[in-house]
């Protein structure tokens, strides 16, 4: 017992797993670069040291990682909007709740879409510079938003669900919900089953999470032994203007939306995020981190669970602010390299295509860069100028993810405060959700 109140908690046990993997990754990347590789023959086969430790271990246990947290996120999403959804009283509260949900993503969006063009018309980070990129960028052609309507009612659930379409396991669950809640005893009996199966796959996701800090460690290590610092010298003023307007927003945006919109404490909701977003940042993925998303909501923040199981998985599909930051700065950045002049319509033009096809471009893949091609040629700059950011795109994409998923957070604490649903009691506890945090291997091991 005494041996457990001792324990790192959860969240200095990623960070440490983090930062020794930053320390590991860049000293192994000065030893290759200074040393060379060294390579020797295994019955006869020529292996490298390289080979085994990068693309080798740390690669392997990095992927498995990142699979265990995907796993889990078709039942997550599936059985707790099911059970949600079943146990709504009143019909027009899912009306409600996802009227509030996208109005509020979208709102963040434009602000933080807005905020970047500032950002980069103050900086002018690509003024007087003459980038020449070596690589081009052909960009996939994006569907018409009537496609997109038309695409999120799937033809065969069982299909999205093989494929990992959000969207389309998103409008299936909640019609099979509130076709639950119509249904009386049957509909009863089958929701106390997904209620049993929820509570499995939770457990499921805390026993992943305390094998956290050892795949952040890997992902950390493979990524700076990789990533050559070089690419990161060109683009400085773009690379760090992305990074400021990203910590803004999650900082002052965010905080100011909370406080005006629910009276809530916006520092107790930062510091309740840390595990959280530790998670996005190491993972880069909104959808691979949702089952810790919703822990984090549930357990630490006292969101109830009709409103945390509709609004951030449609927030880990249509929330890109952190993409929509990159946008506006990479196109006031591509503007300037190139020497073309954009009016003010253009930039206007900017912030609503950007904040338009965040929603419209949901589940596509490589979304990010589809939505700055579209934002690109709305404004007639050339796509191609995408490649000179892709070099430095990795490391920001991590911040963008940890922004994306405090925003979904943020949201669902504003909507649950104005539907009744916000246990204030466990949102202001500061120890709420730490025994949750940590799994006793050997009393489950009796226990099961």
């Amino acid at each position: 017992m005494s041996q457990s109140s001792h324990k790192l908690s959860l969240t200095a046990r990623i960070f440490i797993g983090m930062v020794a993997g930053i320390i590991i990754g860049a000293l192994l990347q000065l030893v290759f670069d200074d040393s060379g590789d060294l390579r020797f023959s295994i019955f006869s086969v020529e292996v490298s040291t390289y080979d085994i430790l990068i693309d080798g271990i740390f690669s392997t246990l990095g992927q498995i990682f990142i699979s265990s947290l995907k796993m889990l996120v078709v039942p997550l999403v599936f059985v707790s909007l099911i059970c949600g959804t079943s146990s709504l009283s009143e019909p027009s509260k899912l009306g409600r709740l996802g009227a509030k949900s996208i109005g509020l993503y979208i709102l963040t969006t434009a602000i933080a879409v807005s905020l970047a063009i500032m950002g980069g018309l103050l900086v002018s980070p690509g003024e007087g510079l003459n980038l020449q990129s070596e690589t081009t960028y052909v960009a996939k052609e994006a569907p018409s938003l009537s496609q997109v309507i038309v695409d999120m009612f799937p033809s065969n659930p069982i299909n999205s669900m093989a494929e990992g379409n959000m969207l389309q396991i998103i409008v299936f669950a909640v019609l099979l919900g509130v076709a639950m809640a119509m249904t009386g005893d049957a509909g009863k009996r089958l929701a106390a089953f997904f209620e049993d199966v929820n509570t499995v796959i939770m457990r499921l996701v805390t026993i992943i999470m305390n094998l956290a800090p050892y795949g952040v460690f890997v992902l950390m290590a493979k990524l700076f032994a990789t990533i050559g610092l070089e690419t990161i010298g060109g683009l400085l003023s773009y690379f760090f203007l992305v990074l400021a307007v990203l910590v803004i927003h999650a900082l002052v945006t965010y905080p100011v939306l909370l406080k005006v919109f629910s009276g809530m404490n916006p520092l107790i909701l930062l510091r309740k995020m840390r595990d959280a977003a530790l998670f996005a940042f190491s993972t880069s993925s909104s959808s691979a981190t949702l089952p810790v998303t919703m822990e984090t909501a549930r357990n630490k923040l006292g969101i109830g669970k009709s409103v945390s199981s509709f609004t951030l998985p449609l927030g880990a599909t249509i929330n890109m602010d952190g993409t929509a930051i990159m946008q506006g700065v990479a196109t006031v950045f591509i503007a300037q390299v190139y020497a073309v002049d954009l009016t003010l319509g253009d930039y206007v033009m900017v912030v609503l295509t950007a904040t338009l096809a965040s929603v419209g471009t949901a589940g596509v893949p490589g979304v990010g860069l589809i939505m700055l091609a579209m934002v690109l040629q709305q404004v007639n700059l050339p796509v191609e100028g995408i490649a000179l950011i892709i070099g430095v795109d990795r490391l920001l994409d991590m911040t963008r993810t940890a922004v994306n998923i405090t925003g979904d957070c943020t949201v669902a604490t504003i909507i649950a405060k104005s539907e009744g649903e916000l246990d204030e009691a466990v949102f202001n506890d500061p120890d709420a959700g730490v025994k949750q945090e940590d799994v006793d291997f050997d009393n489950f091991k009796h226990n099961s």
